[in-house]
């Protein structure tokens, strides 16, 4: 069970996010209107201001596509 104040509390931090970075919002938006699909590549890479760079990716799966749905329909 969720707790609800929890929930205010990350839906805060969530606003605080999105009106310092307003661009992601709009990427995250474009992303989930179906440039993700089964074998899909997703890349993150990280450049740090001392100058490391960490860099990962996924392959993305039917189930990973299911989990994505599931989290888009919470509300």
């Amino acid at each position: 069970m969720f707790n609800p104040a929890s929930i205010l509390k990350i839906k805060g931090a969530w606003d605080r996010f999105t009106a310092n970075h307003p661009k992601f919002p709009m990427f995250l938006q474009a992303v989930s209107k179906g440039a993700i699909r089964e074998g899909t590549i997703i890349e993150v890479h990280v450049k740090q201001p001392g100058g490391e760079d960490i860099c990962t990716n996924v392959k993305i799966s039917q189930s990973d596509l299911e989990l994505f749905e599931e989290i888009k329909n919470v509300r």
